[in-house]
């Protein structure tokens, strides 16, 4: 597997099919054996000077994983993340890009989130050994399938507005040893407009019996489906979900 820095012309054709809050630092992660491309978004820790050298090689890593994965923007990577990144200035977050066939359940984008996270411990000169995930829609299923097939041990997972029944049943689905490790919390809402809560509550709430580890669901039944109403409404769950 190689990663490539961006390059600086290809960097500047990219960046102007996206919004001007792009990830202050960037990678294309170009993944062996396939034509898959992934630009990615970096956001460092924000501190005083004296202080960025030792947070870059201390700081928690949080991996964003953005909705919408088979669309036909392949570069939502590099905004993806910026929202959360604010909230958390503490804190590494690398936000990869998922896009058509390479969704968050291909093999491509999993290899592509790992290849990002070894290029964040080159660049720091430190190991990147334990990550948090967190996934709104459809990226949720970034977060239980890097649960499952990453490279790193994960701490904390913040799942929202999640359908985790389209990767099978729950009980089996808990049942890999990998998921029997850090916690897992799921938000979900009872005015969700995609995934309606008489079908995802039953599943987490499966799910969490079954997985015998700190798992839990908060329901808010005027919850809706976007990161923008967790984000606005019920920060002190984001918060919880993923710890300083």
């Amino acid at each position: 597997m190689k990663l490539f820095s961006l390059a600086v012309l290809l960097f500047a054709l990219l960046l102007s099919s996206v919004p001007v809050l792009a990830a202050p630092d960037s990678l294309l992660v170009d993944v062996r054996g396939t034509s898959f491309q992934s630009p990615t978004g970096i956001w460092w820790p924000k501190a005083a000077k004296a202080k960025v050298k030792t947070l870059r090689k201390t700081a928690p890593v949080v991996v964003w994983f953005h909705g919408g994965m088979g669309s036909a923007n392949c570069a939502k990577g590099l905004v993806a993340g910026t929202d959360f990144a604010e909230l958390y200035p503490e804190k590494i977050v690398v936000s990869v890009s998922a896009c058509r066939e390479n969704h968050w359940v291909s093999p491509a984008a999993i290899t592509a989130v790992d290849a990002a996270l070894d290029s964040i411990a080159a660049r720091r000169k430190a190991p990147v050994e334990r990550v948090s995930l967190v996934g709104v829609s459809d990226g949720s299923l970034g977060v239980l399938v890097y649960s499952l097939e990453g490279r790193r041990a994960v701490e904390d997972r913040l799942l929202m507005s999640s359908f985790g029944a389209f990767l099978g049943e729950s009980v089996g689905l808990a049942s890999p040893k990998k998921m029997r490790t850090g916690r897992f919390r799921f938000l979900q809402g009872g005015k969700d407009r995609l995934y309606p809560s008489d079908q995802t509550v039953p599943w987490i709430m499966e799910f969490c019996k079954a997985v015998q580890v700190d798992c839990e669901l908060r329901f808010d039944p005027e919850g809706e489906h976007d990161w923008s109403y967790w984000k606005a409404k019920r920060m002190d769950w984001v918060r919880d979900a993923i710890r300083k």
